[in-house]
């Protein structure tokens, strides 16, 4: 279920999600917002491979989600970025610069705190306050994870690895016989046919 909350505009850099008391979040509730970093889950982070970035969690679905990952057991920041990317099949990842100020955010509203495990990083687990509001959100996380599932799904069906490792060792094979001795024209036309004919059957494929 998606909680509504008014916003301010904080110096430029994103938005905080207000509840009644004006300080962030509803009581008993995720509706404590957070910086959005040029749109929380949307906008500041997307799939891999560049183009134009899309929208996959707005900023509450995306403090859910880490919420729920350190209450699994403690974690910092970096190490939540490779566990959601691991989750997505590596198809997707947040970016520091929001994952970081939120979880700041979601530690002053009292959901998650340093945990006393020693280390170079800050790391957090969840509050008694987390695991009570993450247990009223057990279907909302389901989704969330559910989300990640299905694009990790997409990423196994049309991985192009097997393509990219087919084309390697067709050039490596194209260039060992155009390299050696007694190629001529022809061989040069036969390899190009074998070429066209490959094209055409790709493109008899159904799908």
């Amino acid at each position: 279920m998606r909680h509504h909350f008014e916003t301010r505009r904080c110096g430029g850099r994103g938005e905080f999600g207000r509840g009644p008391s004006g300080r962030g979040g509803f009581p008993g509730a995720f509706g404590f917002g957070g910086p959005d970093g040029r749109g929380m889950g949307g906008g500041g982070f997307g799939g891999r491979g560049g183009g134009r970035r899309r929208r996959l969690f707005d900023q509450t679905e995306l403090q859910t989600l880490l919420l729920s990952l350190i209450a699994a057991e403690p974690r910092h920041g970096y190490d939540l970025i490779k566990e959601i990317e691991t989750l997505s099949g590596g198809e997707y990842a947040p970016s520091p610069g929001i994952v970081y100020p939120a979880l700041t955010f979601m530690e002053e509203q009292g959901v998650i705190a340093p945990s006393a495990a020693e280390g170079s990083r800050k790391s957090y687990e969840a509050t008694d306050e987390g695991h009570r509001q993450l247990a009223a959100q057990a279907e909302t996380v389901a989704a969330l994870r559910e989300r990640l599932s299905a694009l990790a799904e997409v990423r196994e069906r049309t991985d192009p690895a097997p393509i990219r490792r087919a084309m390697h060792s067709m050039k490596t094979a194209l260039f060992d016989r155009l390299s050696q001795h007694g190629a001529d024209r022809a061989t040069v036309l036969a390899i190009a046919e074998i070429i066209d004919e490959a094209a055409r059957r790709i493109e008899r494929i159904e799908p």
